[in-house]
């Protein structure tokens, strides 16, 4: 057993560090017949690994590094350019104990056997439903729009 895994993970070894020369294209790797089971697994599977390419691509480029500091600075600027931030924090708070509680009951949900299949059903119907009232067509968009703009005016309290 250990020898088959040892050989396995060689093998893969070998296979992820080949590079083709080509386009890689489709490999069929037919399954082997009943009566010459015990004998052509391995030689199949030999095949399969043989003909298949897998293409890998690797950069070392210094354009795709991230530069921790400079996100620091951007973060700490944005945040010294917020005005209420105390708002900010009861918001942010408010929105981890939300999805934590949001977890807790869809996990209680989850273990009622027949519940979850019904609720995905229902799930399914609403946003077919909210599809075709305001995404359809471009009136009930603008309609949308302007429901979300006068829901903001509402929360921020500038209506």
């Amino acid at each position: 057993m250990a020898a088959a895994a040892s050989t396995s993970m060689a093998a893969t070894a070998v296979l992820l560090h080949r590079l083709p020369s080509t386009k890689p294209s489709a490999v069929f790797c037919p399954l082997p017949q009943r009566s010459s089971l015990s004998v052509t697994p391995f030689k199949l599977l030999k095949e399969c690994r043989r003909s298949s390419q897998l293409l890998v691509k690797a950069s070392s480029s210094e354009e795709s590094s991230f530069d921790t500091n400079e996100l620091f600075n951007d973060l700490k600027g944005k945040w010294d350019a917020v005005e209420n931030k105390t708002t900010v924090i009861i918001y942010g708070g408010g929105a981890i104990v939300g999805i934590w509680l949001a977890s807790t009951v869809v996990g209680a949900v989850n273990s009622v056997p027949l519940l979850p299949k019904i609720m995905e059903l229902v799930g399914l119907g609403y946003t077919g439903w909210f599809v075709y009232r305001y995404l359809l067509f471009k009136s009930s968009r603008k309609e949308l729009a302007s429901d979300i703009e006068a829901l903001k005016k509402k929360i921020a309290g500038t209506e």
